[in-house]
């Protein structure tokens, strides 16, 4: 097997993106597990903890919704497929579209929070509680920039300021491309922080019935 060809950027338009909790998801009227491949339920059933069963769920529903608002198509025709490089096998690894090989899809859940995100070229999302704290700081300076994470240590609120650092890293991470635009943001109707790094400008949206998350302008690429 053949990896898929990877996203390209260059048809101008904007990335979506989209934080909602596990909750809002399933209630949605349009999304259900029934929705799922045969390989997403497999690996839905081998999922013991029902918390953590309905995250992944409500995720891969988002995506779909994400990717449905994106094409144009309903959520039945915009399923994801999945495929690592490393052992050259489908079913895992950094989802992508068989139809669509020059957009770029992304998901994330932690903890009853679940996010999307879909758009021309790279994208990658990352949500978290807004009340997690990462760390300790011996263990994010491996993994991060020791001068930001340093700023961060010194900031008002440390916890909060090292939280929006790992939400950036994780989705330049998971978009596979460092240099990407970043957008983060604290929904506080959901008490989540979320990242979006895309090559794209992004616009988000919301799923229930929470009022739309005021949007801070994007992070400065090199932070």
């Amino acid at each position: 097997m053949t990896a898929p060809a990877p996203p390209v950027t260059g048809d101008g338009r904007t990335a979506l993106a989209a934080v909602a909790t596990t909750g809002e998801v399933l209630a949605h009227p349009r999304l259900h597990e029934g929705l799922l491949e045969p390989w997403e339920l497999r690996r839905l059933a081998a999922i013991r903890v029902p918390s953590r069963r309905d995250d992944v769920l409500a995720a891969r529903l988002l995506l779909r919704l994400c990717v449905a608002r994106f094409t144009g198509g309903p959520p039945e025709e915009s399923a994801p497929a999945q495929y690592c490089a490393d052992c050259d096998r489908p079913g895992h690894g950094r989802p992508y579209l068989h139809d669509h090989p020059g957009v770029g899809v992304s998901l994330s859940h932690a903890d009853g929070l679940v996010g999307a995100a879909v758009g021309p070229g790279a994208v990658g999302v990352d949500v978290e509680p807004a009340t997690r704290r990462p760390g300790p700081l011996s263990v994010l300076g491996r993994v991060l920039p020791e001068s930001a994470v340093r700023e961060a240590a010194d900031a008002p609120d440390p916890g909060a300021a090292l939280l929006r650092l790992w939400v950036r890293a994780e989705a330049r991470l998971k978009a596979g491309d460092g240099d990407l635009r970043v957008l983060e943001w604290t929904d506080r109707h959901r008490s989540a922080v979320a990242a979006v790094a895309s090559a794209a400008p992004v616009t988000t949206f919301t799923v229930g019935p929470g009022p739309a998350p005021r949007i801070r302008r994007p992070r400065d690429p090199t932070r």
